[in-house]
């Protein structure tokens, strides 16, 4: 994956070792099944750890919130998020909620776009959509053929959030059915954000 680069680059900051950290793998609808590149990070990494919900195929925004919220609260080292689709929106969710936090980056992975005609009816909870910054940096992943995203509509939430926004080419939905396994340019990403915070 050969990125384009839009929004506001991440402040530079004193790197950080992905061994320093409490990784937080955040889902979207329908959880991030066998072969995705989430399940397949989660056994790569110290300290990793799955956020669950009771619900993923029909999500309640705040239980969904309220689990995210608990592994934040429960984690021992410096919080690492990564989001994939909705997930995204329950981190940016969450992140309105917290007075101070231990979160000192997030991955958002192929956030979709919760007005579009084609997201499934379960995305409907979290509408509207957060366009409040977030309190930590953040790099923004998403493809130039993702189905419920367009570039515009995720460089104007790359925006909102204080993202960097990475645009792959061609990649989907970055997940198992765009043909993202282990996503070894997603690892390169990550490397990227840890080098910043």
């Amino acid at each position: 994956m050969q990125p384009l680069v839009f929004g506001r680059p991440l402040s530079h900051m004193t790197p950080m070792k992905l061994v320093d950290t409490d990784i937080l793998l955040v889902p979207g609808l329908g959880n991030s099944g066998p072969g995705h590149w989430q399940r397949r990070w989660l056994e790569k990494f110290p300290h990793a750890t799955w956020v669950e919900q009771d619900e993923w195929d029909e999500p309640d925004r705040d239980s969904w919130i309220a689990a995210l919220h608990r592994a934040i609260l429960m984690a021992t080292r410096p919080v690492v998020l990564i989001g994939h689709s909705l997930g995204n929106h329950a981190i940016v969710q969450t992140a309105a909620m917290l007075a101070d936090t231990k979160i000192k980056g997030a991955l958002l992975v192929s956030p979709p776009d919760l007005e579009h005609p084609d997201v499934p009816p379960g995305t409907a909870v979290f509408r509207p959509m957060s366009r409040d910054p977030l309190p930590f940096a953040s790099l923004m992943i998403v493809s130039d053929t993702d189905p419920y995203c367009s570039v515009s509509t995720a460089g104007d939430l790359a925006n909102c959030w204080g993202s960097e926004l990475h645009v792959a080419r061609d990649a989907g939905h970055i997940n198992v059915a765009s043909g993202h396994g282990l996503w070894p340019d997603g690892l390169m990403m990550l490397g990227r954000l840890l080098k910043r915070v």
